[in-house]
């Protein structure tokens, strides 16, 4: 069951919506109850860097990749 995150057209209005395959309701805007709208790619957040606790934040390591240049990031947490 995907959230997805769509911005109504006529107010501009950001909002999400969980998606169900039996779903069959039409979808309007929760502020304007327009239902033109589109699907916009979602924000992910993570801060890169030492945590406030002192503890080991991400670290990255670049290298040289047959096809360029290789970014690996190591995110700390469990394995």
């Amino acid at each position: 069951m995907p959230l997805y995150e769509f911005k109504c057209l006529k107010c501009q209005e950001l909002f999400e919506l969980l998606v169900l395959n039996n779903d069959h309701d039409t979808v309007t805007c929760p502020k304007c109850n327009s239902v033109d709208f589109e699907r916009v790619l979602s924000v992910a957040s993570y801060s890169m860097g030492k945590s406030a606790g002192g503890g080991k934040g991400a670290g990255a390591q670049t290298r040289t990749c047959p096809g360029g240049s290789c970014t690996t990031y190591d995110i700390p947490g469990p394995a």
